[in-house]
């Protein structure tokens, strides 16, 4: 959707005009109030389950639909590609209309605030006043956090999935050397690269690294303990191990499809989100929210460990909220959500269907 009026960013600088793509699921009611707000990671897009018009499957494909944990025979689900991305929402591989060229870095610095108020203009222009529930991995989790700081009277269901009020120090760091492999590859050109010509390589590394924060170590030992490659590579010091390999194919599908300069920006989007900004203190921030909460956390999270998530919840707990923590043990670390739908779809489904 287009939505032609200029859009102001939390920590200075505009654009003219924004276009989001977005993809909904079930009828919103007559009454307007079943709307349910899905917001993303970093790296997927809107397509979250598959549609007559995409059949593809989605990347929450069993989780969204009729008699589902995300009830679309109740809710109205939206979810729209986060502003500052590359699959169709306005982001830095965005041509500016003042200039006939890409934003590349003159788009504006983007902040976890910025994708949660451009979510909510696009719910605006769908007739959407106020939300049933809002719910969010990872990324997204910060994100319908930091919706219900910005307008914590329009939400009535607040679902934060591995994600922090802060990141840590050590997401921190990772997600800086991620950032330093991309503008380190000299096809970076200090972010000027030509569409289809930026730094493979850099983005190759940050993807691999990625990877090996997204899951566990115990996943690893299980799925390839040291097992070698059938044909070890003929480069020397090259692919050798099977969990080297699945690196590798990993780096190879994600590279093609994710603009490098994008990431950059939503990567840097995280590292400064602190909901604690919105308040004299972080507890006095979240005490204005409205919504009841869920917070859910995994063992094996490396990126959002689940101190983090008991902390939050705790922290809804003690500020007044009606609060369900569900801490649990999967083994696919942060991506457990993706892959481990059998723990998270029944508090998912008990919590909305309240």
């Amino acid at each position: 959707m287009r939505i032609a009026r200029p859009f102001r960013f939390r920590r200075g600088g505009e654009i003219p005009e924004m276009t989001l793509a977005y993809e909904t699921w079930g009828e919103l009611s007559a009454s307007k109030d079943n709307a349910l707000l899905l917001t993303t990671g970093l790296s997927p897009g809107s397509h979250a389950r598959s549609t007559p018009e995409n059949p593809a499957a989605g990347w929450w494909e069993e989780m969204i639909g009729p008699g589902r944990p995300i009830d679309t025979d109740r809710w109205f689900v939206v979810c729209n590609n986060s502003l500052g991305s590359c699959h169709g929402s306005t982001g830095p591989a965005s041509i500016d209309p003042r200039t006939g060229d890409p934003y590349r870095l003159a788009f504006p610095e983007l902040s976890v605030e910025d994708i949660a108020s451009s979510s909510r203009d696009l719910l605006k222009e769908l007739g959407v006043d106020r939300l049933g529930a809002v719910v969010g991995p990872s990324l997204g989790g910060m994100t319908a956090l930091a919706y219900a700081l910005l307008h914590p009277d329009e939400i009535e269901r607040l679902v934060m999935i591995s994600a922090a009020s802060a990141a840590s120090p050590f997401a921190m760091a990772l997600r800086s050397i991620q950032r330093e492999a991309i503008r380190s590859d000299p096809d970076w050109k200090g972010g000027g690269y030509a569409p289809g010509r930026g730094p493979k390589r850099g983005m190759g590394l940050a993807r691999k690294l990625g990877v090996v924060t997204y899951r566990s170590a115990f996943e690893w030992k299980a799925r390839f303990d040291r097992h070698r490659v059938a044909r070890p590579s003929a480069e020397p010091f090259g692919v050798e191990f099977e969990i080297e390999a699945y690196l590798q194919s990993h780096a190879d599908r994600f590279v093609p499809t994710f603009d490098a300069n994008s990431y950059l920006y939503l990567s840097r989007a995280m590292d400064l989100f602190d909901a604690a900004e919105h308040g004299a203190s972080l507890e006095e921030a979240v005490a204005r929210i409205r919504a009841r909460v869920l917070v859910i956390g995994v063992e094996t999270d490396l990126l959002f460990p689940l101190e983090q998530q008991r902390a939050l919840a705790d922290l809804f707990v003690a500020t007044g909220h009606e609060t369900v923590f569900a801490p649990l043990p999967s083994v696919q670390g942060h991506d457990s959500f993706l892959i481990d739908l059998p723990r998270f779809s029944p508090p998912i489904r008990a919590f909305l269907a309240r």
